[in-house]
Formats: C-alpha cells, structure tokens, sequence
C-alpha cells in the first residue's frame, strides 16, 4: 500500500514560508499604518474656520457660510499639515432645538440674549453637522471639541441635531454620546463627561 501524505505534505511545506512571509507583510504594512494614523492624529489641531466648503457637507450642504458663522455661530476644523480633516459646525442656543428651524430661531435669541448680558452666546453648543474627510477625524474633532466646551465657562452641554439616519446614530452611540430625543425630522444626542 502507498503512502498518499507525502505529496500533501510537501505541497504544505511549501506553503508555509510563502504564508509565514505573507504574515510578516502584512504585519509591517498594519504597524505603518497605524503608526500614520497615530502621527496624523496627535499632530492635529483644533481651528476655528471664517468659512468651509459646503458642498462637501454630507448632512447639511444647504446651509451657506452666512448661517453657518452669523448669530454667534461658528464653524470648526481639524488641522493637520496645512490641511482641514474635519469639519464640525455649531450653533450656541439655551434649548435643545428639534429642527434646524428650531436652530435657527434658538441661536439667534441666545445672540441677542448675550448682547444685553456678558456676550457669551448660550449655555449649550448645538454640533448641527460634522464630517470626516480622513479616517479617525470625525471622532477626533468631536473629542477636541468637546475638550474646548468643558474649558468653557458659560457652555455647560455638547448635543447634536442630528439627521435620522443609522450611521448618525452609530456615530454617535460609538463616540459615547447618550440619545436624548427622536424628533420629526431629526434626534438629539448628548455628549457627557
């Protein structure tokens, strides 16, 4: 009787260099990777922005540069490299808004609340939109802006008006964000410390 495992065992023995190197590849190409990943992250820095290129608001591309940076409200980025990663807009209100109406009207009367106070405009920064043009940089600004809301001394919340999609609403739940209402046409989150 013939011995039928010599031929599969050679042909496994010549396999396993050609997968132990394939291993070894993709090991180097994981670490560079995440050592880029990294690198861009902690050199990064949050800036306030005069204005951002509204077509590529994937939420909210309606909404020009006037709306986004009248009434106290402002626009941000993150900055790596001369380059902007990521874009979070925000309104400053005293109520959690249910519409970007309800966005609209509230920031306008928390503008003009502050101009008869102290001009700190609202109690809470309402995130309106964010996006990402590279990998980690929507979770990054939300963590760089929420870092500069608790500095703050008049903001006291970071809550969304967001769209009522599955990938807002993961986005959110994955960066540690509590749901707080689902609207008409919107949901809420809260970021908390």
């Amino acid at each position: 009787m013939q011995n039928n495992t010599t031929p599969m065992k050679s042909k496994i023995n010549i396999l396993k260099p050609r997968i132990k190197a394939r291993i070894r590849k993709n090991k180097q190409i994981f670490k560079k990777e995440i050592k880029n990943f990294f690198e861009w992250v902690s050199g990064a820095e949050l800036v306030n922005l005069k204005q951002c290129d509204t077509n590529e608001d994937p939420i909210r591309p309606e909404l020009d540069n006037e709306f986004r940076t009248s009434y106290g409200r402002k626009i941000y980025g993150v900055k790596y490299k001369g380059q902007i990663h990521a874009v979070m807009c925000f309104a400053f209100t005293n109520k959690i808004p249910k519409s970007v109406e309800d966005l609209d009207m509230l920031s306008k009367d928390a503008f003009l609340q502050s101009t008869l106070r102290d001009q700190r405009v609202g109690k809470m920064a309402i995130a309106y939109t964010v996006w990402s043009k590279k990998k980690g940089g929507g979770k990054l600004i939300v963590k760089e802006v929420f870092k500069m809301i608790k500095k703050s001394n008049h903001l006291n919340r970071l809550v969304t008006l967001s769209p009522l999609t599955e990938m807002a609403t993961k986005f959110h739940l994955r960066n540690g964000a509590k749901l707080l209402s689902v609207n008409d046409t919107t949901q809420n989150f809260e970021y908390k410390k």
